[in-house]
């Protein structure tokens, strides 16, 4: 009896187990339906939205993107440099007449080398130099200056100094699609000695040597001059926001050193009359004279005193303890907008 209720509760334990299988089979098989139909639905939500958008896009009307237009210049710019105090023909330890011209041919490759530089993001097709007077450096305007000189006044005029020059706005020339030149007399051009003020006010070495030049290149249609005949001064008009008053400086006094009261006063001073027409109206100044390389801000004015190509002058050493290094400013303008960078040129050695 015990061994036939054992064989009956297997059998019912058998039959409990096949009936869970089969319960848990119809289950997965209800829930693997289900998810069928979940993904038919979601694969037809998924393509109706792709289908809706599809629809909504053909009928919107989108704005063409303008491209940014193509230039074939980045912005125009005027290469400009200060060319003044050569002092071509003065004698001293370090400086001569051959040491004078090897500098200025330096300076004029060294100006070339800038505006390749500065024309990676500017278009500059011209070259405007300001000649600021005292290119020669004379025969009798100060006392035992003949015993400082290596050449004559006329052999400075006529000789060398176009040589130099002419070497110089070639090499210019064979870079810039245009150039010219503003000149305006130094001091060591002047005439006579102390005698020089009954000359007439267009005789000037420095503006001779101008003239010489003017004359050189008068078959190049590239190359232009503007050379005042009587005044000390021109005004350089390289656009609306480029307006360079040009003088040698020899006109400003002051104390030893650089006097700069003096710019000051006399600068503003100008600039005053040139609001009341009294004279041609400038946004910057450029000089020479006293050999050291400076830039001022002046107001609304920016003056730059350029240096020299000599390397030593005993009487500032003696007289003033101050001396400059070999040296030219050489500037970049946009006409509409003034100058845009600077460059203090060394022309030392090495």
């Amino acid at each position: 009896m015990r061994k036939r209720e054992q064989e009956k509760l297997a059998e019912l334990l058998v039959q409990a187990e096949s009936d869970k299988v089969s319960e848990l089979k119809d289950t997965n098989k209800r829930l693997l339906k289900q998810l069928d139909k979940l993904k038919d639905k979601k694969a037809d939500l998924v393509e109706a939205v792709y289908k809706g958008a599809k629809d909504g896009m053909s009928t919107v009307t989108l704005p063409k993107v303008k491209a940014p237009k193509k230039s074939s210049t980045h912005g125009q710019e005027i290469c400009v440099p200060l060319l003044s105090d050569i002092q071509l023909a003065k004698n001293t330890d370090t400086y001569n007449s051959k040491v004078a011209y090897k500098r200025v041919i330096k300076y004029a490759e060294k100006i070339v080398n800038l505006s390749q530089l500065q024309g990676a993001n500017h278009t500059i097709k011209k070259c405007h130099v300001l000649a600021l007077g005292d290119i020669v450096e004379g025969e009798l305007i100060f006392p035992g200056q003949a015993h400082e000189i290596d050449s004559s006044l006329y052999k400075q005029v006529t000789v060398d100094g176009p040589a130099m020059l002419f070497e110089f706005f070639s090499i210019l020339l064979t870079h810039f699609e245009e150039v010219e030149c503003t000149w305006v007399i130094g001091n060591h051009g002047a005439l006579g000695g102390r005698a020089r003020k009954d000359y007439n006010p267009e005789t000037n070495a420095d503006r001779m040597l101008g003239k010489i030049l003017e004359t050189m290149f008068r078959n190049e249609p590239r190359m232009k001059f503007h050379i005042p005949d009587r005044s000390w001064y021109t005004i350089a008009d390289l656009g609306v926001k480029a307006k360079f008053l040009c003088f040698h400086g020899d006109n400003i006094r002051g104390s030893m050193g650089l006097p700069f009261y003096g710019y000051n006063k006399k600068i503003l001073g100008w600039k005053a009359l040139a609001s009341a027409d009294l004279m041609e109206n400038f946004t910057h100044a450029v000089c020479g004279h006293y050999h050291t390389p400076t830039s001022l801000y002046l107001n609304d004015v920016r003056l730059w005193v350029n240096g020299s190509t000599e390397s030593h002058n005993g009487y500032a050493l003696e007289q003033l303890a101050a001396m400059g290094r070999p040296s030219q400013f050489c500037l970049f303008v946009k006409p509409s907008k003034g100058v845009t960078a600077e460059y203090l040129v060394s022309l030392e050695e090495g």
